[in-house]
Order: C-alpha cells, then structure tokens, then sequence
C-alpha cells in the first residue's frame, strides 16, 4: 500500500520591507549591548590595573 502524500501549501508572502526593518534594529541593539559590554570591560580593566599599580 502506498500512500499519497498531500502537494505543499502555499507560504504566505513576505514583508521585506518591514522584514529589513526589524534585521536593522535587531543589529542596532546588538552593536549597541556589544559597545556597552566593551566600555565595562575598559572600566574594569582600567579599575584593576590602578589597583595592581597603587
């Protein structure tokens, strides 16, 4: 016995417009948490080199 499997149905169309927009500020969030995880680690590391100095 085989059986038929059912044909794909169809995908609904894409916004690519809005699509682009929220990749864009997905990416300005992401440089925006990478830049300020990247100042604390200059604080930090500008804390304990003081520290080790003094």
């Amino acid at each position: 016995m085989h059986l038929q499997a059912a044909p794909p149905r169809q995908l609904p169309a894409q916004d690519m417009i809005s699509l682009d927009a929220q990749e864009q500020r997905a990416q300005r969030v992401t440089w925006t948490v990478g830049a300020v995880a990247g100042a604390v680690l200059v604080v930090l590391t500008c804390l304990l080199c003081t520290r080790l100095l003094f």
